[in-house]
C-alpha cells in the first residue's frame, strides 16, 4: 500500500486541528470552572450532533460551542446557522432527560479562543434565555 504525500499532509493537519481544538476546549472548561460552573459533559453526542461542553451552575445548564481561530473575530465567523440549529436540537434532546425537562433554565454560549489561547465568552450568543 502506497500512501501519497498529500494524504500524509492531510492526516498531519487533521491531527494538529484535533489537538488545537481539544486544547481550546480545555482552556474554556477551566475558564468556566474558575467562575464556579461544574462540568457536566464534554463532547456530548445526541442524535442531531455534538455539543462541545455542557456546564452547570445554580441557574441551570449552559451549552457551550467552542470556536478557535487566529483571532476572536475569525473564530466568531466560523459559527454557522446550521451549527446553531444542530446544537439547539441536541440541547433539546439533552434537556429532555433533565428532571425539569423543558422547564430547565438554559442558555447557549459561544467560547472564542484566539491563536494565543486567550478566551472570550459570548453569553447567550444564540439569543435564547
Amino acid at each position: 500500500m502506497t500512501i501519497r504525500p498529500t494524504a500524509l499532509a492531510k492526516s498531519a493537519r487533521g491531527a494538529v486541528s484535533y489537538h488545537a481544538g481539544r486544547a481550546a476546549e480545555i482552556s474554556v472548561t477551566q475558564d468556566y470552572l474558575r467562575r464556579g460552573f461544574v462540568l457536566a459533559h464534554e463532547r456530548w453526542r445526541g442524535k442531531a450532533g455534538e455539543i462541545d461542553l455542557i456546564m452547570r451552575d445554580d441557574d441551570g445548564v449552559v451549552f457551550v460551542e467552542v470556536k478557535k481561530s487566529n483571532s476572536f473575530e475569525q473564530a466568531a465567523r466560523r459559527l454557522t446557522h446550521k451549527q446553531m440549529r444542530r446544537i439547539c436540537c441536541s440541547a433539546e434532546e439533552f434537556i429532555g432527560n433533565e428532571p425539569r425537562g423543558s422547564l430547565t433554565d438554559m442558555r447557549f454560549d459561544v467560547a472564542l479562543v484566539d491563536h494565543t489561547g486567550n478566551v472570550q465568552i459570548l453569553e447567550n450568543a444564540f439569543g435564547y434565555d
